[in-house]
């Protein structure tokens, strides 16, 4: 497996110590495999020249999550 070093604010850092029992890795993990996963998905949709009807939903529902979650903390 690859290692990733990343640099983090110290406010960010001193978060992340309140809750020593999360595994920061594979939050970060998941976090990266989920950005990979929209991408590669928005790359297919601008390949095929747009969406299809099945699509809309799902990704109505991906862009209101992310909002969401970026905006409750």
């Amino acid at each position: 497996m690859a290692s990733l070093t990343l640099s983090i604010p110290e406010e960010l850092r001193e978060k992340m110590r309140e809750f020593p029992e999360i595994n920061w890795s594979e939050v970060a993990r998941q976090a990266i495999l989920e950005k990979a996963k929209l991408l590669e998905k928005m790359n297919r949709m601008l390949k095929a020249g747009g969406l299809d009807e099945t699509e809309i939903p799902e990704l109505d529902r991906e862009v209101k999550k992310r909002v969401w979650k970026k905006h409750r903390s």
